[in-house]
């Protein structure tokens, strides 16, 4: 009997969403992309992103403290290409400085920018979020957390590795790469 691949997809998934690099998700080599946990040619995976930000009912955009703090030169221009990215869809622009899990729960009602990711999903009621500019090893935690308690498509898009908790994940993110998405945005929405 032949093995069944295990399928990132939108949840909820459960209160602990299994690891996906447990379940045989591998970040790709340079010019591929995650989706679903299966390994594609980056190209349809930047795409596969204005598609799902251009028709996204609710859509927002999630800049990491690798793109708020102006900790390098190239943080700027990147930072301006994110934020013409989230206008060309009309995303939400959630800052998340810190986006590691707080305990004991919080509420988004009384705290100013909860910086828990699902329940800012959940709070904001977001369909399709992109994570851009965080740390990898706090984003896995993260997107599994959301991943297990929202119905939210998750993106990321990466410096360097491919994050294998979101449903679609790109790797070598640069400013081209960024303002590619944002013009298959606009072909989108024309």
């Amino acid at each position: 009997m032949a093995e069944q691949r295990y399928k990132l997809t939108v949840g909820p998934e459960g209160y602990l969403a299994p690891a996906a690099a447990i379940m045989g998700v591998v970040s790709p080599d340079a010019g591929y992309a995650l989706s679903g946990g299966d390994i594609v040619p980056e190209d349809e995976a930047l795409s596969l992103i204005a598609e799902k930000l251009a028709k996204a009912q609710n859509p927002a955009v999630c800049p990491g403290p690798l793109l708020l703090w102006h900790w390098s030169d190239s943080v700027p221009q990147k930072a301006a290409a994110v934020r013409a990215m989230a206008e060309a869809c009309k995303a939400k622009l959630l800052p998340m400085p810190d986006y590691r899990a707080k305990s004991p729960r919080i509420n988004p009602d009384i705290e100013i920018n909860p910086n828990h990711p699902s329940l800012t999903i959940e709070h904001n009621n977001i369909d399709v979020c992109l994570f851009v500019g965080m740390h990898l090893h706090f984003a896995n935690m993260a997107l599994r957390l959301i991943r297990g308690a929202t119905n939210c498509y998750t993106i990321a898009l990466s410096d360097t590795a491919a994050i294998d908790e979101a449903i679609l994940s790109v790797r070598d993110v640069d400013v081209g790469k960024i303002e590619s998405v944002t013009e298959r945005i606009k072909k989108i929405k024309n």
